[in-house]
């Protein structure tokens, strides 16, 4: 009686339906992405290096299964917005910055059933906009402005498919980000240059057709 069940359970899992990723499929993620720096910068006026807090949006990417293990993929998201911060001169909400980082990334999905692990690698390009100096603790800070940055990117991630067209995912990007931020010190320019380099996090739920 075991050895039936057991051979039983064994042909309902070797039967279980597979699914997939195959050529030709367009995948579509969306969740919540989470910008996390790894910063350090120049010295400013004096008062200690900038730092960057983390920051959540709306998260999605977009992939194309070119054949069934290599993808091309795009991630976008909502404008992400930063406080920064020189904590060592006690100015805090020194500044606000926002930004997009559109990273296009070239994939590989190993295995070939229903988990799907891969790692990609690509190219990033960061728009900062909206910057703008809040609280400069009696600096004589003006005119801020950061500069676009371009910069490489690795990832790793982990889809689980839970039928021929829903999915869930789990991704992982580290991001190449330096730039230079420009402004004012008392009337003069000065430029610090600023790596950010995030960990970026994304949980989300995905959409094959």
């Amino acid at each position: 009686m075991k050895i039936k069940l057991l051979s039983l359970a064994l042909l309902t899992a070797l039967s279980a339906p597979t699914f997939a990723h195959e050529a030709g499929d367009f995948i579509v993620r969306v969740g919540a992405a989470t910008v996390a720096p790894n910063e350090s910068s120049q010295d400013v006026a004096g008062l200690g290096e900038f730092a960057i807090d983390s920051n959540t949006q709306l998260g999605l990417n977009f992939t194309y299964m070119v054949t069934n293990n290599f993808g091309v993929e795009l991630l976008a998201a909502t404008p992400f917005s930063h406080e920064v911060t020189l904590p060592d001169g006690g100015a805090n909400n020194l500044a606000k910055v926002k930004h997009l980082p559109p990273t296009l990334m070239a994939q590989y999905y190993f295995g070939s059933g229903n988990l799907r692990p891969y790692i990609g690698a690509g190219v990033n390009m960061t728009v900062f906009f909206d910057e703008e100096f809040k609280n400069t603790e009696g600096l004589p800070l003006t005119d801020l402005d950061v500069d676009t940055s371009f910069g490489l990117a690795g990832q790793v991630g982990l889809d689980y498919k839970i039928n021929d067209s829903w999915l869930v995912n789990a991704s992982v990007w580290y991001i190449d980000i330096g730039t230079d931020v420009n402004f004012k010190l008392d009337g003069d320019p000065v430029s610090i240059k600023t790596d950010i380099d995030p960990w970026v996090y994304m949980v989300s739920v995905g959409y094959t057709f």
